[in-house]
C-alpha cells in the first residue's frame, strides 16, 4: 500500500514540475478567396431577331381514303367516311359540265342545273327552299367545264331526309317556264354586271384566243350574254336528258358514313332510276401554233392593264402533269415564284403575279396573269416573256424546286380540311375519271420529279413563242407600249355589248 502511494507521488512530482511546454503547431495561412466570375453581360433583349425562327416539324401527310361502288343501273357511289363529327355531306356529281354546251348556247349547263333547284317534284322554288330549310340546310351548285355538282351538308340524323329531296331535285325537277324566265333574267343580269370586269373580259378573250371559239373549252362555264339569250326551255330539257342519268351520274357522299350506307340509301333513292344519259366524250386536243397576234380589249382610262398569257397545257392524267405542276409553281405558282418576286417585289409593276397549269378531262390552259400599272402594260409584258426566256437561260435550281414541292404537297390536305371539301374531291374524281387513290398518286408525282425532268418540262411548255397574249386596258397606252414589242399584230376586240332589254 505504502508502495503504491510513493509511486503515485513520485510520479505527481514529475508532472507537476515539468516547465518546458510543448510547442504549439503553425496555423498554415488561410488559402486566398477565389476571385468572383465577371458579370454577365447585360441581355440584349432584340438578340432574338438575329436568327430567323427554326420551323418546327412537319405534319405527317394523311390522305383520306376514297371507296366506291356501282349500283345495278350504273349509278356510281362514292364515299369518305370521317367520324370525327356527326355530320354528312350528300350530293350528287354530273359528268356533263360546261364543255357540252351546243354552239352557240354557251351557259346552258350552267342555267340547267341551277334550274334544277328552282323546284321539283312538284314543289315550287319556296317549298322546295323550306324543305331544306327545315333540316337546317340549304343546298348549293356548281358547274365546271368538266362537270356539274349539288350538295349540302346536314346532320348525320338528316341526311335519309336530306338524300330524299336531293333525289327528287336530280330525278324530278320542275323545269316550269316562270322559273325559267326569273333564272335566265338572273343570269343575264349577273353577265351584264361581268362584263364591265376587265378580269371578266380578260378570261373570255383568252378562252377564245387559246382554244378557238369552236372548242368545247372556248367560252366562260357561265356563257356570254349574247349566248344565253337564245337558251329556251327546250334547250334545258334537252340537255337534262342527254345528261342526267345513273350511268353519267355519281352519288356523293363523306363525313359520319360507311359505304354500306352509303350505297343502301343510293339504292333506296336511286336503285329504280333509268336514263340514257352517257358519258360524254373526252374534249378533243386544241392546236399551239406560234404565236401571231396581240388581241387587246380596249377600255379607255382603266388604271390598270390586265396581262393573260397562256396557251394549251396537258390533260389530267398525263406524264408530265406532276412535272409541269412544279415547273409552273417554281415561274408563278407562290409569292416567292419568279415572275411574282420580278412584277411585284422587284420592279412595284403589280400587286402580284401568278401563273398555273389547269389540267382538266382534256388539254386544259397554262396560264400567266397579272394587273399592272397602266403606265408600265409595255415594260411589265416584257418581263413576263423574260421570265420564260429565263427558265432556258437561268435553269431552276434545286432550291426552287424543293420549294415548289414542298409547298404543293403540304397544301394538298387543304382540300380535305371539312366533309364538304372531301364530298368535292370526290366529285372531282368522278368527273376527271381518275381512280380512287388519285391523291396518293399526286404525292408520288411530286416527290419522285428530278431537277432534270422539272427543267425538261418547262422549257417545253413555258417556251414563249406558243403563248397566246390579251391585254384589256387603255388602247392608246396598249398601242404605244405594246406594238415595240413586236409580239405580233395588235388586234382591238371590242366587248360583247348585252343584248337589249326586252320591253
Amino acid at each position: 500500500m505504502r508502495r503504491l502511494f510513493v509511486a503515485v507521488s513520485v510520479l505527481a512530482l514529475v508532472i507537476g514540475c515539468k516547465t518546458t511546454p510543448e510547442p504549439v503547431p503553425e496555423t498554415p495561412p488561410a488559402p486566398p478567396a477565389p476571385e468572383a466570375p465577371p458579370a454577365p453581360p447585360a441581355e440584349d433583349a432584340e438578340a432574338f431577331r438575329s436568327q430567323p425562327p427554326k420551323p418546327g416539324e412537319s405534319p405527317e401527310l394523311v390522305l383520306p381514303k376514297f371507296e366506291q361502288a356501282k349500283l345495278d343501273n350504273g349509278l356510281t357511289v362514292l364515299v369518305s367516311t370521317r367520324k370525327e363529327l356527326p355530320l354528312v355531306f350528300t350530293g350528287v356529281a354530273f359528268s356533263a359540265g360546261g364543255s357540252q354546251d351546243p354552239k352557240g348556247k354557251g351557259g346552258l349547263a350552267d342555267i340547267t342545273y341551277k334550274m334544277m333547284l328552282e323546284g321539283a317534284a312538284g314543289k315550287d322554288t319556296l317549298a322546295l327552299d323550306e324543305a331544306f330549310q327545315n333540316l337546317g340546310v340549304s343546298p348549293s351548285v356548281n358547274v365546271n367545264p368538266d362537270g356539274a355538282f349539288i350538295g349540302t351538308r346536314v346532320l348525320k340524323r338528316n341526311s335519309d331526309a336530306a338524300l330524299a329531296l336531293l333525289a327528287d331535285v336530280v330525278r324530278k325537277p320542275n323545269f316550269a317556264q316562270k322559273d325559267f324566265e326569273r333564272r335566265k333574267k338572273l343570269q343575264l343580269a349577273e353577265l351584264v354586271r361581268a362584263m364591265g370586269s376587265p378580269g371578266f373580259l380578260a378570261q373570255q378573250a383568252y378562252l377564245d384566243a387559246v382554244f378557238g371559239p369552236e372548242h368545247p373549252y372556248g367560252h366562260p362555264v357561265s356563257g356570254l350574254p349574247a349566248t344565253v339569250e337564245t337558251v329556251s326551255l327546250q334547250d334545258v330539257k334537252s340537255f337534262y336528258a342527254r345528261s342526267a342519268g345513273p350511268k353519267a351520274t355519281a352519288l356523293v357522299m363523306t363525313g359520319d358514313i360507311s359505304l354500306e350506307e352509303a350505297v343502301g340509301l343510293a339504292k333506296k333513292y336511286f336503285g329504280d332510276w333509268k336514263g340514257s344519259a352517257a358519258l360524254p366524250a373526252v374534249p378533243t386536243t386544241p392546236a399551239a401554233p406560234p404565236r401571231q397576234q396581240v388581241v387587246f380589249i380596249p377600255k379607255p382610262g382603266l388604271d390598270q392593264t390586265v396581262v393573260v398569257v397562256g396557251r394549251p397545257g396537258i390533260a389530267v392524267g398525263h406524264p408530265d402533269e406532276p412535272a409541269l405542276e412544279l415547273a409552273t409553281t417554281v415561274f408563278g405558282g407562290f409569292f416567292g415564284s419568279r415572275l411574282n418576286m420580278n412584277l411585284r417585289e422587284d420592279k412595284g409593276y403589280s400587286y402580284g403575279a401568278r401563273a398555273s397549269s389547269d389540267a382538266r378531262l382534256g388539254v386544259g390552259p397554262l396560264t400567266a396573269s397579272s394587273a399592272v400599272r397602266k403606265d408600265v402594260t409595255g415594260p411589265a409584258l416584257g418581263e413576263v416573256f423574260g421570265e420564260m426566256k429565263g427558265i432556258r437561260e437561268r435553269p431552276i435550281t434545286e432550291k426552287e424546286l424543293e420549294s415548289a414541292r414542298e409547298g404543293l404537297i403540304r397544301a394538298i390536305p387543304g382540300a380535305f380540311e371539312s366533309v364538304e371539301g372531301l364530298g368535292a374531291s370526290a366529285a372531282q374524281l368522278f368527273f376527271l375519271r381518275r381512280p380512287m387513290d388519285e391523291f396518293a398518286r399526286t404525292v408520288a408525282g411530286l416527290e419522285k420529279a428530278t431537277p432534270a425532268e422539272v427543267q425538261r418540262v418547262a422549257e417545253a411548255y413555258l417556251g414563249p413563242d406558243a403563248m397566246q397574249v390579251v391585254l384589256v386596258g387603255d388602247p392608246a397606252v396598249i398601242q404605244q407600249q405594246v406594238e415595240p414589242l413586236k409580239l405580233g399584230k395588235l388586234v382591238p376586240r371590242e366587248p360583247v355589248a348585252p343584248p337589249a332589254a326586252k320591253r
